[in-house]
């Protein structure tokens, strides 16, 4: 049994092999229909979703599971959020379902259930990491670049979830990344550490730069994200004011040169960590982007699940 507790449970070859799948699956879906019929899989939501809970209730669907949507609080909601122990709660999910998918705050919780579970586990997001959006996006610029070697994908903006799946990503696919951050608002420092030895026993290559322009030069993906993520509402005015100078403007793209494409994990926001005219241009691979969760996801779910051999 494997989990997807973050990008560190793939190697190299595993996350090739996700891609492999994901895009044989986008070419050929009826071939996987009903790969996973008579099986079902948990997904558990603490936090808004659209991205993320239509592709996996959709591509559970699509391979024949029955998908049970969990909320963790409000009427409805799973016994976790009214104090049940996240170890309880791995181990009664374990003796109904075949694997479990949960979007929550704390990377521990991810970590608790598939220790303390009997199926596999997905991290659909956390505060710290966001690893199947990190796969969408490589599969992304495998479909416009083809060999991921020795591309340049630049994420602008403060550290976080996806920065931080993309610094892991890179290594294992075979890219290079640069974080182009305020000095304010960098990675995580243990996770950029290990995404530079990974980067350094893999050839490739990661770092933190702060002038936007100057870290976009030579890019092949330019990459933001929503400035103000889900619990820094309180914050929104302040961060946008400090976070200005970390647009993705049209300027920005230019500066990047005339084959860079421009991403985003959405939901954006026009005016504010992208201009309408970077997002809404002819650029822009976002919805490319968006419907490769699809993919790379129900690849996931067969691999976790065998029922599609990892070599």
């Amino acid at each position: 049994m494997r989990h997807l507790r973050s990008d560190t449970d793939l190697d190299a070859a595993s996350f090739a092999r996700v891609l492999q799948l994901g895009r044989a699956i986008k070419r050929r879906p009826a071939d996987y229909r009903d790969r996973l019929a008579g099986q079902s899989v948990a997904a558990i939501f603490a936090k808004p979703s659209t991205r993320t809970r239509v592709s996996f209730e959709v591509g559970i669907y699509q391979l024949g599971a029955q998908a049970l949507v969990l909320a963790t609080s409000g009427a409805g909601g799973l016994q976790v959020g009214r104090g049940e122990t996240v170890a309880d709660t791995a181990q009664v999910m374990s003796r109904y379902v075949h694997a479990i998918v949960i979007r929550t705050f704390a990377q521990a919780e991810v970590d608790e259930l598939a220790a303390r579970g009997a199926v596999p586990v997905i991290n659909a997001l956390t505060d710290s990491f966001h690893p199947c959006q990190a796969l969408a996006d490589a599969m992304t610029m495998q479909e416009h670049f083809g060999d991921l070697h020795g591309r340049k994908l630049v994420f602008v903006g403060p550290g976080n979830n996806v920065s931080h799946s993309l610094l892991l990503a890179g290594p294992r696919g075979g890219f290079d990344v640069v974080c182009a951050c305020p000095p304010s608002a960098p990675p995580d420092p243990a996770i950029f550490a290990r995404a530079q030895a990974d980067a350094k026993e893999a050839g490739t290559r990661v770092s933190v730069e702060h002038d936007v322009v100057a870290a976009v030069a030579g890019a092949h993906v330019v990459y933001t994200d929503t400035w103000v993520s889900m619990g820094q509402e309180a914050d929104r005015a302040s961060l946008l004011a400090r976070l200005r100078p970390y647009s993705v403007t049209q300027a920005v793209m230019e500066a990047a040169g005339k084959d860079a494409v421009f991403m985003h994990c959405l939901p954006a926001h026009r005016g504010e960590e992208v201009a309408a005219e970077v997002l809404d241009g002819p650029r822009s691979v976002i919805f490319d982007e968006a419907e490769n969760r699809l993919h790379v996801q129900k690849a996931l779910l067969l691999l976790l699940l065998e029922a599609e051999p990892w070599e």
